[in-house]
């Protein structure tokens, strides 16, 4: 007999192709998920994997069993949500998946309020700059700036995310319109609404820096390097930064997802109740 347990190291081998991945996702160790597969295998008298140099990559027979194990981790996965869901107390954990600097920079600063409300509940923050599965579980609650392509989830638009050409203000003090230098996006980020009015706003001046990833781009303007587009609600908490608000800003959409199985368990609205709350002002923004 075999139990969801294997079934569950399978699969996620089979997503990921490596064993330290799939060790990582299972908080178990390399030697464990090796051990597990190669029972699998010789319980069921089938090569599941083609061992790689590069990976695990799946024969014909793991791909039937993927399938049918999909199916068997779908009823599973309703189950446990079922469960999750329909509680109507106030405690447990609550796992909530953001981008990693709106999570540690915004976010978690402003949940104090919420754990002192109802302090029997603990509060799990993912910054992540993929998207946490709901289906699978991953997360509970999920922020994130585009709506999930996924129509089985529920999405609620929190309001639109504002940006500025932001400076260190000893940099924008010392330098001069014309020789600005800019610090921006490149790869899949290059595209997005922020980097496009960045570049309107650029023109021919010179690129200082591009980077994948936020946190980077926040300390290259930290440092003087030059000026960035950067998030108000970020950027506004930034110690030794200047807003130059002289063109109009760019904005992208932030929504609050959830599955909606979770919706009516106590825990997940009161949780989305704050977060609705404390992004007000994304709502109903003031004049700067």
């Amino acid at each position: 007999m075999h139990t969801w347990d294997d079934l569950r190291f399978f699969l996620e081998l089979s997503r990921c192709g490596s064993l330290s991945e799939t060790a990582r996702r299972l908080k178990a160790d390399h030697a464990t998920v090796s051990r597990r597969i190669t029972a699998l295998e010789t319980r069921l008298g089938l090569k599941l994997f083609t061992r790689l140099p590069r990976g695990y990559l799946l024969t014909p027979e793991g791909h039937d069993l993927a399938d049918r194990a999909t199916a068997v981790e779908t009823a599973m996965l309703a189950v446990e949500r079922l469960a999750r869901g329909s509680t109507d107390t106030l405690d447990g954990t609550v796992r909530i998946s953001a981008p990693p600097v709106f999570a540690s920079h915004w976010l978690t600063p402003r949940l104090l309020p919420l754990r002192q409300a109802h302090p029997a509940l603990c509060l799990e923050v993912v910054g992540e700059s993929g998207f946490a599965n709901l289906n699978r579980g991953e997360a509970d609650l999920a922020l994130r700036l585009s709506r999930p392509e996924d129509n089985g989830l529920i999405a609620r638009s929190l309001g639109q995310m504002r940006f500025g050409l932001y400076g260190a203000t000893v940099y924008v003090a010392a330098t001069a319109e014309n020789d600005h230098v800019f610090l921006g996006y490149h790869g899949e980020l290059a595209g997005s609404p922020q980097q496009v009015w960045l570049d309107s706003v650029r023109g021919r001046r010179q690129t200082g820096l591009r980077t994948n990833d936020l946190a980077t781009l926040i300390a290259g303007v930290r440092s003087g390097m030059g000026l960035a587009a950067l998030p108000h609600m970020i950027a506004q908490d930034i110690p030794g930064l200047t807003c130059l608000c002289d063109a109009p800003a760019a904005t992208r959409e932030l929504w609050l997802v959830v599955h909606p199985d979770l919706r009516q368990a106590a825990r997940v609205r009161a949780v989305a109740d704050h977060l609705t709350r404390i992004t007000a002002p994304l709502r109903f923004p003031t004049e700067d």
